[in-house]
């Protein structure tokens, strides 16, 4: 019997200090999150001190330079992490995500050193809690229209406008967010909790991502000092730059659901009993198993081909598109089907099958909707836009 999720031998391809980072992050899950995850779930309530809890472990900015704050880890590593934090949950995957693609790779990658030295450190311990501003009530996949606006007034700016569908907005200690000037560029601008205007208010009543906290970006005359604002980028290059980074992590994130749908499936056919035999013992059972790893392997060959190109920055914005567009199906599949295969008990929270679908529902349309992601390659091998 082969009941390893390794079943292309991709451990042959990593570092010894690769897995030990995904068995650290692994243990970890178990230990933290598996115990505690349906019931956050199903009160609708986040894990306790869950930031600093990733940040202890180096969840957060795992890539950022140890100079400030991250553990200057390569990009396959933090895949890994990724992959492990979210066959806990996609409420977790999605908090270490945020902060490390969304908020800490922007104040990296565009900020001044001040901003760096001042955010970037308590951000990688969880004592600060970033979010990320870019989608708004009328523009989702179209960021182009964007109707924040950022206005020069005497030696200082002035923000207005809404965020929304905002991950830890609720509980943010500041954001990251994308706004329009006067001269129609795209600014990126750190707002800090605290600031007159700007208010948070929480989405409530969510079937998916039920552990994690969502909100809106409120803005309301909120002057922002030029320190806060990014020098190096003008142009929608910012915040796309972020989202694929996001996006690259999804991409293992995905596999990390998958493989927990399948690993509690496989378990399960072997000792449930039907007809004086064991369920995997039927073709149709033995089908949808079958089904399940062959898609993780193809996922995970997917997304270590990625990684390798990432680390020799390589990785095009069409390539990772494919990728977590073709991983969050393929989990959000898994977690279906393999639902299935447990009949009535596939429903309760002891499994967690229904929580896994329930947020993958969310992971599809995030970061570039599953429609979305399939014209970017389109338009890739076409040379023709269809948007």
């Amino acid at each position: 019997m082969n009941h390893t999720t390794d079943y292309y031998l991709i451990d042959d391809l990593l570092t010894d200090e690769h897995k030990l980072i995904r068995n650290s992050v692994k243990d970890f899950v178990r230990e933290q999150i598996k115990p505690v995850i349906d019931k956050h779930a199903q009160d609708h309530t986040e894990i306790p001190d869950l930031m600093k809890k990733l940040g202890a472990i180096g969840a957060l900015g795992p890539y950022i330079p140890e100079e400030y704050g991250g553990a200057g880890l390569d990009q396959i590593s933090y895949g890994l992490i990724m992959q492990e934090l979210e066959a806990g949950d996609s409420a977790v995957r999605s908090a270490a995500s945020v902060q490390s693609s969304l908020v800490m790779f922007p104040i990296f990658t565009y900020g001044s050193e001040e901003q760096k030295r001042k955010f970037l450190p308590k951000l990688a311990s969880g004592e600060f809690i970033g979010c990320f501003g870019l989608t708004e009530p009328n523009h989702g996949s179209n960021p182009a229209g964007m109707e924040t606006r950022l206005k020069k007034v005497g030696d200082k700016y002035v923000l207005n406008g809404a965020k929304m569908w905002i991950t830890n907005a609720p509980v943010c200690d500041l954001a990251v967010v994308w706004a329009r000037t006067e001269d129609n560029k795209i600014a990126g601008v750190i707002v800090e909790r605290g600031m007159p205007g700007f208010t948070t208010p929480e989405t409530m009543n969510k079937w998916s991502l039920r552990a994690s906290r969502t909100g809106e970006l409120v803005f309301e005359d909120v002057e922002i000092p030029e320190e806060n604002i990014f020098p190096d980028v003008d142009s929608l290059k910012g915040p796309l730059s972020c989202l694929n980074s996001a996006r690259y992590g999804i991409s293992w994130g995905a596999i990390g659901a998958a493989i927990d749908c399948y690993e509690v499936a496989l378990k399960y056919a072997l000792e449930r009993q039907q007809f004086n035999k064991p369920l995997a013992s039927y073709q149709l059972q033995q089908k949808k198993l079958a089904e399940f790893i062959t898609e993780i392997t193809k996922a995970q060959l997917l997304a270590w081909r990625l990684g390798t190109l990432k680390n020799e920055d390589r990785a095009t914005p069409a390539q990772i598109s494919m990728a977590k567009r073709n991983n969050v199906k393929m989990a959000l599949d898994i977690a279906r089907e393999s639902r299935q295969i447990l009949g009535a008990m596939g429903i309760v929270g002891e499994y967690p099958m229904m929580r896994h679908a329930a947020n993958l529902e969310s992971v599809i349309t995030y970061e570039g909707t599953h429609d979305v992601h399939l014209l970017i390659t389109g338009n890739d091998i076409t040379g023709i836009n269809a948007f």
